[in-house]
């Protein structure tokens, strides 16, 4: 069953320990506007999936966090949210990770379910080959009784 959740409000999310994020609901939109950053755009077509993976996740927090707790500067003391500091936030391997798992994968968990779909035929497993041989003959059908 597909759950929706009617809500439009932020939410914050926890990442770390005393590291919160207030972000925007997951939505088509938002991820549509983040494929569509320029920088996520301008990717050279050699950059490996990590690469993709670190620039649309920027492009995407810099239009899904509001706000946050937890976050200072070299002093300890708290900073605004701001495209640079969110790029240095992601830069931090365990905070990339919990957002992309925490914040980005519930947002695609509705594909990784399939939503009760068959796979398209052009879809990633349109060119696997088959592995398994053919049944020699169809198998007899269970005794009634």
């Amino acid at each position: 069953m597909l759950r929706l959740n009617l809500s439009r409000e932020p939410e914050w999310l926890e990442l770390a320990p005393g590291l919160r994020l207030l972000l925007a609901p997951m939505s088509t939109a938002l991820m549509m506007a983040a494929r569509a950053d320029p920088a996520v755009q301008d990717l050279p077509e050699d950059a490996n999936n990590d690469q993709r993976g670190m620039v649309f996740a920027r492009a995407l927090a810099r239009r899904a966090l509001l706000d946050w707790e937890g976050v200072g500067d070299a002093d300890g003391n708290p900073i605004p949210v701001t495209p640079e500091g969110i790029d240095a936030l992601l830069d931090i391997f365990p905070v990339f990770d919990a957002f992309q798992s925490d914040y980005v994968g519930k947002g695609l968990l509705l594909g990784a379910e399939g939503n009760a779909s068959s796979p398209l035929p052009s879809g990633p497993s349109a060119g696997a080959r088959t592995i398994a041989q053919p049944a020699s003959a169809p198998a007899p059908t269970a005794p009634h009784g």
